[in-house]
């Protein structure tokens, strides 16, 4: 009787087909199959794997994309997924580009211990918040576009339309413009602008309508998903569903503050050359987790007396606002990743150092 072996595997994902490869724990190259991505393709790869041996872990890239119905899948049944990064560019030119060569090189990642970072889960009440802000972040971005696009029109619109509309605030523009009426003349240019405005301004309205909507539902979900979360100064449902997408269902696959503070381009980096010895702002990370952060350092450097009497005294110290910024930030991350975690119950003092 052949004794079971331990083997590693490495998916290649994509919209119709997931390449699999399997390598032993020495590295040898077992075997590659492709397997199509509905659920009985998943439970297919999956009963392949096994069929090679003790499955210790599988490597897969895009487990926040074309993969995560995958990873769901195995994680579901126990099988340990690792996030696997694309491979630099100057290895694939080394070693060539395929999906078998892909696959192959994901479960290579995972062996060598080059790849060891947990994917989220995406089976709780964070992932539903995460669907939910996808519709309204475009919502907000399509809002914004249209009212550039009234104020553009307002512009090279005839003489008596522009005068009329242009000194007009925003709430007040959308209501004229809605309860306006333009005519029927397509032909007349004026008539038109009308038209086309008062098209705009319904638009805008039931965008800021659907908007509305979305931070209704997502309020008691935010507030269900990190109640202490919400508590803190600056915080709102929108930065903390933000930062609640950032972290994931499972916060606890980030193995400290500084990993979730680094996820969130809050750690600084070294910039040190010769005598000066200095940081700078990380360029990286989630940037909408780290414009999250940005707006709560902003609303606290506004509003909050503690954070007032920071930013004075570093100032005093001589540091620059970006270096104060990147302070408080990184404060804001160690903070924001207690009560991702575990409330907290007593204040955490300003830093005094950079």
């Amino acid at each position: 009787m052949t004794e079971a072996i331990s083997v590693l595997g490495g998916v290649d994902t994509h919209t119709d087909f997931h390449q699999a490869a399997v390598i032993d724990t020495v590295g040898r190259h077992l075997a590659t199959q492709a397997f199509p991505t509905t659920p009985d393709g998943c439970q297919r790869l999956l009963d392949w794997l096994l069929s090679h041996g003790e499955v210790i872990a599988v490597g897969m890239e895009g487990t926040g994309a074309y993969g995560a119905e995958l990873a769901r899948h195995l994680q579901e049944r126990h099988v340990a997924v690792i996030e696997v990064d694309r491979p630099d560019r100057r290895a694939r030119r080394a070693s060539g580009k395929s999906d078998p060569v892909d696959a192959y090189a994901a479960a290579t990642a995972v062996l060598s211990g080059r790849a060891s970072g947990t994917p989220k889960s995406r089976n709780g009440i964070v992932e539903a918040i995460r669907a939910l802000r996808v519709v309204r972040k475009s919502a907000v971005k399509s809002r914004t576009q249209t009212i550039n696009q009234i104020r553009n029109l307002i512009v090279t619109a005839p003489g008596e339309v522009r005068e009329r509309l242009r000194s007009l605030s925003t709430s007040d523009l959308i209501t004229t413009l809605t309860r306006s009426r333009p005519g029927a003349d397509l032909s007349d240019p004026s008539c038109a602008v009308k038209i086309a405005l008062r098209r705009l301004a319904r638009r805008y309205q039931h965008l800021t309508e659907e908007i509305s909507d979305a931070d209704r539902e997502l309020k008691p979900l935010v507030a269900q998903a990190a109640p202490t979360l919400v508590d803190l100064h600056g915080v709102g449902t929108e930065t903390a569903g933000q930062l609640l997408v950032t972290a994931g269902d499972n916060p606890d696959r980030l193995a400290s503050e500084a990993a979730f503070a680094h996820l969130c381009a809050a750690a600084p980096i070294p910039a040190s050359s010769g005598r000066t010895d200095r940081h700078r702002l990380n360029r990286g990370g989630d940037r909408a987790a780290n414009h999250a952060l940005h707006m709560i350092a902003l609303t606290r450097m506004k509003y909050d007396p503690r954070t007032r009497e920071y930013v004075a005294r570093r100032t005093a110290e001589g540091l620059s606002k970006k270096d104060i910024l990147r302070c408080l930030k990184r404060f804001i991350a160690r903070e924001i990743y207690r009560h991702l975690t575990r409330p907290i119950t007593t204040p955490t003092p300003l830093p005094h150092t950079t």
